[in-house]
């Protein structure tokens, strides 16, 4: 610090608080509103900054040496509060926050220094002028991505990665801040510019790595999504067809009949007309599909997808009891189901392959109670089947359905879990039904 009066610290104090609350919102999701957000984080720097002049006029020394640090831990923690990141993600970003915050301080120091003759309005000036350049390049550069590098992170990132990618950070400013490294000259300045270059290039790959990674797995699920689609499509065009045959079945059916009614009409044979009628009544009463549940989406796609169990030799029961006025979109119904029950029925073949003595069986349960819609799945699986992260490897379901299922779950708040029961793949999800 250049020094000056406490007047002068007060500026300062004020300049680099203020911007690092800013640069440290810009990069990270709030806990709370707008407005509250913004009165919490003035009261802690009226709070925080008034501490600091109180030190600054009672302790000169200790308080040039070692403020900047206590107020950012005390930042931290309060940062920490104010996001809805997760605790491990809030840490790496103050660490980076850290990092911009040594551009603007060192840089207006050093330029003063060697510039100006540690005039304290150079360093002041510089300061704000850096300080700007950063927040309007992450405004217009870096913040949206910046936050959805935060979603990738989140799930990508493991604790390992992210403790080193922060320590990095830390390293290379303690390096900047160590205040033997000798007199202040253009090579230093060139060294901390380069030990800056260095730290931001390193976070920097880190970032477009990681988005990268983020971004193909987001590639991913939309082309899961697209053979999700792909495979109803096909189930529709099945039940298309079959109604296409049953019609021609029944036209060329109905010519027999109208022929031995004509028949017995000319006749005059009444009883055995009568008897005749009773028993094509029942005959097509038997013949008739069985409808699995009053809502005519879901028991369309659940007969068509019962067929193909029935083909390959799988058994199924079934519990279904659901109503027509559901508000929950047919669409979105019908992904959980048809995916559920066709990874099921893959699970079931897939056991078929290795064991064709094995029998293999199905059950599916979808009840409503209340604002809760319960749907449970549970087929004949592997015992080797590994659950990871709460969810089944690709492999264990074809590598389509799951994420099509969490993802259409999570817009009703729902709650899943998947597990193997010594071969028994489970299946079960709780979600929130709107109101009627």
């Amino acid at each position: 610090m250049l020094g000056g009066s406490v007047h002068i610290a007060l500026i300062r104090f004020i300049i680099s608080l203020t911007g690092t609350v800013i640069l440290f919102s810009m990069m990270s999701r709030p806990r709370f509103n707008a407005k509250k957000t913004v009165i919490c984080y003035g009261i802690f720097e009226t709070v925080l900054i008034a501490a600091a002049c109180v030190w600054y006029v009672i302790d000169w020394e200790s308080c040039v040496r070692i403020v900047a640090f206590v107020m950012y831990i005390s930042f931290g923690v309060f940062a920490i509060y104010m996001s809805a990141d997760p605790i491990g993600l809030s840490l790496y970003k103050l660490a980076l926050n850290f990092y911009l915050l040594a551009v603007f301080m060192v840089g207006g120091l050093e330029i003063s220094i060697l510039f100006f003759n540690r005039n304290v309005w150079a360093d002041i000036i510089i300061r704000i002028l850096l300080l700007l350049v950063m927040a309007l390049f992450l405004d217009r550069k870096v913040k949206d991505t910046v936050r959805g590098f935060s979603y990738y992170v989140e799930n990508e990132l493991d604790g390992f990665s992210a403790a080193i990618m922060t320590i990095s950070i830390l390293f290379g400013i303690g390096f900047i801040f160590n205040p033997n490294l000798g007199e202040h000259t253009p090579y230093r300045l060139f060294q901390i510019f380069v030990n800056f270059f260095l730290t931001g290039a390193l976070q920097m790959i880190a970032f477009r790595l990681y988005l990268h990674i983020g971004r193909e797995k987001e590639y991913q699920k939309e082309n899961q999504l697209m053979k999700m689609n792909q495979r109803l499509l096909e189930r529709q065009m099945e039940l298309l067809e079959e109604s296409v045959e049953d019609g021609k079945r029944i036209r060329h059916d109905l010519r027999h009949h109208n022929a031995v009614i004509a028949e017995f009409a000319r006749q005059g044979q009444t009883e055995e007309l009568l008897q005749y009628l009773r028993e094509q009544r029942e005959a097509m009463e038997e013949g008739a599909p069985k409808n699995i549940c009053a809502n005519t989406a879901v028991s369309n796609i659940l007969s068509a997808y019962s067929r193909k169990a029935e083909r390959e030799q799988i058994r199924v029961t079934m519990d279904v009891e659901l109503g027509r006025n559901l508000k929950i979109t047919n669409t979105d119904l019908v992904t959980i189901l048809a995916n559920a029950y066709e990874n099921a029925i893959y699970g079931c073949m897939d056991v078929k392959k290795e064991s064709p003595e094995r029998e293999c069986l199905i059950h599916l349960m979808i009840k409503r109670k209340n604002c809760k819609l319960v749907i449970y799945c549970s087929n004949t699986c592997k015992t080797e089947i590994e659950i990871k992260n709460g969810q089944p490897k690709p492999e264990a379901t074809g590598g389509i359905g799951v994420l099509s299922i969490i993802k259409t779950a999570k817009q009703y708040g729902g709650e899943y879990d998947f597990k193997n029961d010594n071969g028994v793949f489970i299946f079960r999800l709780v979600m929130n039904v709107p109101a009627s």
